[in-house]
């Protein structure tokens, strides 16, 4: 979140009903699959029971959260009781003074300590590293080294451009063919785990390995094709593509007292418009909304 970037009032967010309204239209049309993101989820105060009101659904949806981690040690056991199956933990760093740097607080001993306790609670634990140029590719192969040792999901990530900072973002890019080349060289042979995608990954697993390594790459391998994803912000838009700035407003819809026809015929056309692929090709991004607005 950018150091001059300030919460919004709690009027303009989606109280804990109206996400529970969304998230029941949402299922009743079909999504079996709800992920909890940010901004960072684990300072919202209902999230244990939005997690378990999503699971309690029937048939009950898989569910998921994505997380700095940072507060997860003391929230992990609550969220897995809850009906939480997997946790998608950002880490872009496992050296503390690096970490800091781009994190510009906390430590990286509180998000290890998530990790563990994340896995104590039983959960499947992702760890997503976003490489940049110059800055943490060197780590690359330590951070691939873990699957060796854990049955975790290490996911390397491409750097993707936004806004103002688009021209930076596509310089300090690492491409993925780059990355495996460089796992392949020191870690030994990828082999590819199952023929599709996981998510948005492409999965490998190194020799014996009991984690596997994922590559999520938009730019240098797009996956637009595939992509099945709307994105509920915290203000109550429906966002049809990441990369892309076309919202639909949900929240106007649910306070103008509308029935739940309307908000299922309003979704439907939403999705109706989600776009068939960014347009990074043509060097055009979204501008309205920065990552920590939009989450992962």
């Amino acid at each position: 979140m950018p150091e001059d970037m300030k919460f919004r009032p709690r009027q303009e967010l989606l109280s804990c009903s109206e996400f529970k309204r969304l998230i029941t239209r949402f299922h009743k049309m079909g999504f079996d699959k709800f992920r909890f993101t940010g901004g960072e989820p684990t300072l919202h105060p209902d999230l244990v029971e939005l997690v378990r009101f999503t699971r309690s659904l029937s048939p009950s949806p898989f569910v998921a959260l994505t997380t700095n981690a940072y507060l997860l040690a003391k929230q992990a056991r609550a969220l897995a009781d809850a009906g939480l199956q997997r946790v998608n933990i950002s880490l872009d760093s496992m050296q503390p003074d690096r970490f800091l740097q781009l994190a510009r607080r906390g430590s990286l001993d509180k998000v290890l300590e998530g990790i563990s306790a994340a896995e104590e609670a039983g959960l499947e634990v992702k760890i997503n590293t976003v490489v940049v140029q110059n800055f943490n590719e060197d780590e690359v192969v330590s951070l691939a080294a873990l699957t060796l040792k854990h049955p975790w999901q290490i996911r390397f990530l491409e750097m993707m451009p936004f806004g103002k900072n688009s021209d930076l973002q596509l310089q300090a890019r690492v491409n993925t063919p780059a990355l495996q080349s460089k796992i392949h060289a020191e870690l030994g042979p990828l082999h590819p785990v199952g023929e599709g995608l996981d998510g948005e990954a492409r999965v490998f697993r190194l020799q014996d390995a009991p984690g596997t390594i994922g590559f999520i790459s938009p730019v240098s391998a797009p996956f637009c094709a595939s992509c099945n994803r709307v994105r509920l912000t915290a203000d109550g838009k429906l966002k049809l593509c990441l990369l892309k700035d076309g919202e639909l407003d949900l929240r106007e819809i649910l306070r103008g007292e509308h029935p739940d026809e309307e908000i299922d015929r309003q979704i439907l056309a939403g999705v109706a418009r989600k776009p068939w692929g960014h347009d990074l090709s043509h060097n055009r991004f979204g501008t309205l909304r920065g990552m920590s607005e939009i989450g992962g």
